[in-house]
């Protein structure tokens, strides 16, 4: 499995703060946005590895993508080449060379925001795409992912196209993250 990493870019960040409802508290939320053009890139050393970037995240929270044999990976964290979602992709071809992270925070009793998971939408060829041989994606999926401390993994995928989307990526990571056990827990 492929596992080379190193982050991804953060271009610019546009922080907005909403309170959603949750089990026992409120959940917030921020936006970052990334360009793995802009960002810090370590080359690969095969044929089919892309090499990894570098990029920062919310409150510095380093972004990692890594990329190889036309598929993705990306992890957060400063261990982030390390954490399970660095092996995670998803089945067939598929890109995230850009895009917009939505953090979901909670408010810590000393007032601070403390980022529990991600949603970020990723690019992937459907079989229709890959019948059409004209390289282009159509297919998007939704992938929330478990930030650390005791972990940073995938927790669920959703149907980037279908309606809702974007509410059932939320409703899975404020429901599931915080308690979900990387390595142990299979994603939604």
């Amino acid at each position: 499995m492929f596992r080379a990493f190193a982050a991804a870019g953060l271009v610019s960040a546009v922080a907005v703060f909403s309170a959603h409802p949750a089990a026992a508290q409120a959940v917030e939320h921020a936006y970052t946005q990334f360009d793995a053009d802009r960002c810090r890139h370590t080359r690969g050393r095969d044929v089919e590895d892309y090499g990894s970037w570098r990029c920062p995240g919310f409150q510095g929270i380093p972004v990692h993508l890594a990329a190889g044999d036309q598929r993705m990976y990306v992890s957060f964290g400063k261990n982030a080449a390390n954490e399970i979602a660095a092996g995670e992709t998803l089945p067939g071809f598929n890109n995230v060379y850009r895009g917009t992270i939505e953090w979901r925070l909670e408010r810590r009793p000393d007032g601070s925001l403390r980022p529990f998971a991600t949603i970020l939408r990723w690019n992937w060829m459907t079989e229709a795409d890959v019948g059409r041989g004209d390289g282009k994606s159509t297919g998007q999926r939704l992938v929330i992912t478990r930030l650390g401390p005791g972990g940073v993994c995938h927790v669920g995928y959703v149907d980037g196209r279908a309606p809702n989307a974007n509410d059932e990526a939320r409703r899975i990571a404020d429901a599931k993250a915080r308690s979900f056990r990387c390595g142990k827990d299979k994603a939604e």
